[in-house]
């Protein structure tokens, strides 16, 4: 899915001409990058000798700055040693062997005592005499452990590179991005207009490779080394009108004060794609190349970008997606995403939130399986569920999670709010699994909502996998089901299970219940929902579904212009 690099700083001059990735550093005083963590035992210390050796020393914190300060001479003695070898006079090969003289001071030129225990002594803007060479000592300064750019680009869409750092955050990086030219040979264009960690090429640009320079930053004026990534292939055409562009139309702004964006959408796994069976029975009408995680990675990301969201639910998030892909690309949007795997499992949750409108309190994540044998919340369902051993077990054999997180307002910090995010049994005869997990999941969320944050508002987001004619969707919107229910016996009467359930809030499904929000060649039905406490939040805005004539543009979901079988839902929230 991406182009992974590794970046490593170099120390001294300016570096040759980079090729996949490389770093760079004015020619100025030389540096002696120093890495002191206070959780670590030891430091280390980089710098380049005079003869053009490079050193990487690792040293106590504690130990006596006189013993560090020994060791380097001692390396430079040898250094000119094996130097003076290729000398012919005997004089200058005695010379060399003398040790140099090596000191340490302080930014305000005082010479740092030899008992100073070297966490305390190599302090920012100090000094390394080593003979006559000097070196400024860059404590922890901002430096990127890794750069990348994904691997498929595509005209329109954003581009959004992966960047891990140290002492450094992505939001305090400067960013340059280039362009190939197009002449045989030749060099590379810096686009003026793109100076951000997002960017969108032109269709001019199709056919023609992409560069970025990052420069670390840490906020504080401090800046790092700038390393450099080439794009593995060019940028190809993009698919034209996609499925959410008109959605784009009502999202273009945020949302003001007291009111909150919210998305649910099954984004489809990859694991579940990129079968035989996916391709020849599910989706034979899509194109293989549009079921690529690369090419869907591409839409998805402009899609959730473009709807300028506060809250995000997403299920079926591919581990491997979610922190290569999702997860930077939506965080240089503003949001932070949160993951929940589900149990033997390579996909699961992410709940992104936006960080300028929330704060994260705590999270409550839950296995349905797990809970249901284990927490006293759910003993009694466990009690009535043992009667139903067959149940039981195909309830514990089941891999689904619940992912719960509150959120504190950033602006107003008395208002707090619980979201929790599912993706229910599958199977079309599980409508008794399923009204356990939806039980095990109220149970769970009345525990967060009524014990440990009384009388916080809830949203309930997710892949329900259940019709609005179904148990499940009565249960949720109603509060209660009557033991008779016809979900009990979804699965003949092997699999019969009668128990009546009710939980105390009143939830609404705030993009009411329309005709699908699953397309696929063999179904189409409403699924998805976004359930929202009444009580303290109403709609304020429901963001219209694609139109049936774009959804069957080329046939059904997925598509060259949809990423997934699925639609997301979008809602505007306002509290009471």
């Amino acid at each position: 899915m991406w182009r992974a690099l590794r970046v490593a700083p170099a120390l001294r001059g300016p570096a040759a001409a980079p090729s996949s990735s490389s770093c760079s550093s004015p020619a100025a005083m030389e540096r002696a990058v120093v890495r002191c963590v206070p959780s670590e035992p030891k430091l280390s210390l980089q710098f380049v000798l005079p003869d053009g050796s490079a050193k990487h020393m690792q040293r106590d914190q504690t130990e006596p700055l006189g013993r560090a300060l020994a060791r380097i001479a001692t390396n430079a003695a040898k250094g000119r040693v094996k130097k003076s070898k290729k000398a012919r006079a005997e004089g200058e090969a005695e010379e060399a062997a003398a040790l140099p003289a090596v000191r340490l001071f302080s930014h305000d030129g005082q010479a740092v005592d030899a008992e100073v225990p070297n966490a305390a002594a190599w302090q920012e803007g100090a000094v390394l005499h080593i003979g006559e060479a000097r070196y400024r000592v860059e404590r922890n300064p901002p430096a990127l452990t890794e750069l990348r750019l994904p691997r498929s680009l595509l005209a329109g869409f954003p581009v959004c590179p992966k960047v891990s750092a140290e002492f450094a955050a992505p939001q305090h990086c400067l960013f340059r991005w280039f362009r190939e030219e197009r002449a045989p040979g030749g060099g590379w264009v810096e686009e003026e207009a793109a100076a951000g960690r997002v960017f969108t090429p032109g269709n001019a640009l199709v056919g023609l490779r992409l560069k970025l320079r990052c420069t670390p930053g840490d906020g504080a004026q401090r800046y790092g080394l700038p390393c450099e990534v080439e794009s593995s292939g060019p940028v190809e055409a993009g698919p034209g009108a996609c499925t959410f562009d008109a959605r784009h139309l009502y999202t273009g702004r945020a949302c003001g004060a007291g009111r909150l964006r919210t998305v649910s959408y099954n984004i489809l796994a990859d694991a579940y794609a990129q079968t035989e069976f996916s391709r020849t029975v599910l989706y034979p009408y899509c194109a293989p190349y549009a079921l690529e995680l690369d090419y869907r990675q591409n839409l998805l990301k402009k899609e959730l970008a473009g709807y300028s969201a506060d809250l995000v639910c997403l299920q079926e998030v591919d581990k491997a997606a979610f922190t290569d892909s999702l997860a930077p690309a939506l965080d240089a949007f503003g949001l932070e995403g949160l993951f929940k795997i589900k149990e033997k499992q390579h996909e699961g949750l992410a709940t992104f939130f936006r960080r300028d409108k929330f704060s994260l309190l705590s999270r409550h994540d839950i296995a349905f399986s797990e809970a249901l044998l284990s927490d006293p919340v759910h003993a009694v369902l466990r009690d009535k569920l043992a009667v139903y051993p067959v149940v039981q077990e195909k309830v514990l054999q089941r891999s689904s999670v619940l992912q719960v997180s509150v959120f504190q307002s950033a602006a107003d910090p008395s208002r707090k709010i619980c979201v929790a995010n599912t993706h229910l049994y599958w199977h079309p005869k599980g409508g008794n699994i399923r009204l356990i997990q939806i039980a095990i999941a109220l149970s769970h969320i009345k525990h967060i909502a009524c014990d440990l944050y009384p009388s916080i508002p809830i949203i309930f987001c997710g892949d329900f996998n259940s019709t609005p004619s179904s148990g499940t969707y009565s249960f949720i919107s109603s509060g209660s089901v009557a033991e008779d229910h016809k979900d009990w016996v979804s699965n003949g009467e092997e699999e019969r299970c009668n128990m009546p359930l009710s939980h105390p809030f009143k939830l609404l499904s705030a993009c009411g219940e329309p005709a699908y929000t699953n397309y696929v060649g063999g179904f189409h039905g409403c699924l998805d929902y976004i359930f929202i406490d009444k009580t303290a939040l109403e709609v304020e805005q429901v963001i219209p579904l694609p139109s049936h004539q774009e959804v069957t543009t080329h046939e059904a979901l997925p598509s060259v212009s949809h990423p997934s079988d699925h639609i997301a839902l979008i809602c505007d929230l306002k509290w009471k």
